[in-house]
């Protein structure tokens, strides 16, 4: 007997998955649209198959606010092992350099504000970079010399949080686009040694924590509806952004992709990016000009 096929709904909202360790972020979309029967699904930034924590996922109409969230404030936590550099600058990859210096905790402290506020770094070859229209990892997988430019980046906080002899666990604060790896490849060559990423877990993405994160085992066990539960708002995504709050007729405007002129004393002349709520729920994202709000992404109601 043929099994009959799922029925694709049109559900939106934010999953704060807890990733587990080795599966990839693409698998982990593809998990959490099959579970929830979502027509639509995306996350908001990758993040390694060797490592767990925060992947948030966006499904339905919550993957036009993904730029919001990826561009929220990140936290991971992770080892350093002494005494050896890998090919990825983790425990994937093959040793390609050793050495026998083993920093202390007082040395590893010492060079790390050398890591913290805007600095360049180079991305691992084995990463999600493009080089003219190749992923960087396609191409040093195939055996290729991959030559990743430099990039700057933010780190807004760098702390120890353990150490001995062979390795050491690190919290970091930074901003998008920062590569872990590459941060812990760069602190053992300051050192004088070598030394790659063995931990890496994403405590944070813009609101998103672990406390708020949910693991895949737990989401099998409930009910669909008890899924549909452990879903968060749109909102939540946008908390970052003004909120411009419309009437009735201010709503049908904007869900109609037109603009609507803003009253009332307190209302906003000018927001280079906002977001529009009616009654509480998102209507749209856009921006305020000349006392007007005037959508870029209209968010269509499930």
């Amino acid at each position: 007997m043929t099994q009959q096929k799922r029925q694709k709904r049109q559900i939106s909202g934010w999953i704060v998955l807890n990733k587990p360790y080795d599966m990839t972020s693409t698998q982990a979309v593809g998990k959490m649209k099959w579970l929830f029967s979502a027509k639509k699904a995306g996350h908001a930034g990758t993040l390694d198959p060797l490592a767990t924590g925060i992947l948030p996922i966006a499904l339905g109409e919550a993957t036009k606010t993904v730029p919001h969230v990826q561009d929220g404030v990140k936290v991971y936590e992770f080892d350093i092992k002494w005494g050896e550099a890998t090919s990825t600058d983790d425990a994937e990859g093959e040793i390609v350099g050793t050495s026998d210096v083993r920093p202390t905790q007082d040395e590893l402290e010492a060079v790390l504000p050398n890591f913290i506020g805007v600095i360049t770094q180079i991305p691992p070859a084995f990463s999600a970079i493009k080089i003219n229209g190749e992923r960087a990892y396609d191409l040093a997988r195939a055996g290729e010399k991959v030559d990743v430019p430099p990039r700057e980046i933010e780190i807004d906080a760098l702390e120890v949080t353990a150490h001995d002899k062979e390795k050491s666990s690190l919290r970091v604060t930074c901003q998008k686009g920062t590569y872990v790896r590459a941060l812990a490849r760069d602190i053992a060559e300051k050192l004088g040694t070598k030394g790659h990423v063995s931990r890496l877990h994403r405590a944070q993405v813009g609101l998103f924590t672990d406390d708020d994160a949910i693991t895949i085992a737990e989401l099998e066990e409930l009910e669909l509806r008890d899924r549909d539960a452990q879903l968060r708002p749109l909102n939540d995504a946008l908390s970052s952004l003004d909120e411009v709050s419309l009437d009735d007729r201010q709503a049908q405007l904007v869900r109609m992709g037109n603009p609507a002129l803003l009253i009332g004393r307190n209302a906003p002349i000018k927001l280079d990016v906002a977001y529009a709520t009616h009654k509480g729920d998102v209507v749209a994202i856009g921006f305020v000009e000349k006392g007007q709000f005037k959508p870029s992404r209209v968010i269509v109601a499930s």
